[in-house]
């Protein structure tokens, strides 16, 4: 099996991110170089493996990105994407360009239910966010756009990309690296429903249109800050939609979500900037916004 991989150059932090990601009892097997492809011949699924030895062995010899097999691990994962055709703040209809962020907030809102954070979170280099659960008893099949536009699913029969691998200069990291909390019984009855859900509109969450775009521009602002501002820019960020959210006009656990994966893109320390996001929204929401 190992001979089918092609040496190169390996990479002890993405060894050492491996072998980190097995000792939670998540499968992983080798991902080509730079990308998401697997790059073992025959079945992937099959490969993925909790064995130290095998992943030594695996990632000594390049510098192969981490595929986490769902289903052996018992994961179900929430991608949020996030819209890469335009950069406007408004569509031609009028709306506000949504993220997966905002789609699944919005879907909260219809049912009722809060954001389903805290969990093991990851950011994606497209600046997106995987959300990582527990799956439940009933299988949780890969699906796209099942739960509305820019939300992919993967479960049975899928993989995510681990903790340290990376596309281009750009890497997937973990900013809450909690256990996976269970799958909300709520998205498990929409994801195992035999009956397909209707496609969401791309609309506001709460209904603001003016939050949702403050909630966007703030986070451009934050993600393409220069060093030496990017703190002072992530503080600003976060007073600003902390007051927004203390009004009821944003998920607070949302706008947490959007800065954190910002800030990565910035080249924050994930510490240093949930320290920051904590501390602009508690000031902030001592003066919500009218």
């Amino acid at each position: 099996m190992t001979d089918d991989l092609v040496p190169v150059v390996p990479d002890l932090s993405l060894l050492r991110s491996a072998l980190s990601l097995a000792e939670r009892g998540w499968h992983v097997f080798p991902c080509v170089p730079g990308g998401k492809r697997p790059a073992l011949r025959g079945n992937w699924q099959s490969h993925a493996t909790t064995d130290s030895v095998r992943i030594r062995l695996w990632w000594s010899r390049a510098p192969y990105n981490i595929g986490i097999a769902c289903g052996p691990s018992g994961l179900v994962v929430i991608d949020l994407d996030v819209p890469h055709d335009t950069e406007e703040l408004s569509s031609a209809e009028g709306r506000s360009t949504v993220s997966g962020t905002d789609v699944l907030s919005d879907l909260c809102d219809r049912h009722g239910r809060s954001y389903p954070l805290p969990t093991y979170a990851v950011s994606t280099p497209s600046g997106g966010c995987h959300l990582y659960y527990a799956a439940p008893g009933s299988p949780v099949r890969n699906s796209v756009g099942r739960l509305g536009p820019h939300i992919d699913v993967r479960g049975n029969g899928g993989y995510a990309m681990g903790d340290g691998s990376r596309i281009g200069e750009r890497t997937y990291a973990a900013w809450d690296q909690r256990w996976p909390v269970p799958l909300p019984e709520w998205l498990v009855g929409l994801l195992v429903d035999s009956q397909r859900l209707p496609t969401a509109s791309p609309s506001v969450p709460h209904g603001t249109a003016y939050a949702m775009a403050a909630l966007h521009q703030e986070t451009r602002l934050v993600s393409t800050a220069r060093p030496g501002t990017r703190n002072d820019t992530l503080n600003r960020a976060a007073f600003s939609l902390g007051q927004l959210a203390a009004a009821g006009l944003l998920p607070a656990l949302a706008v947490v979500t959007a800065l954190s994966s910002a800030a990565h893109r910035a080249g924050l320390p994930a510490e240093e900037a949930r320290r920051t996001i904590r501390s602009g929204m508690t000031a902030g929401a001592r003066n919500p916004r009218a």
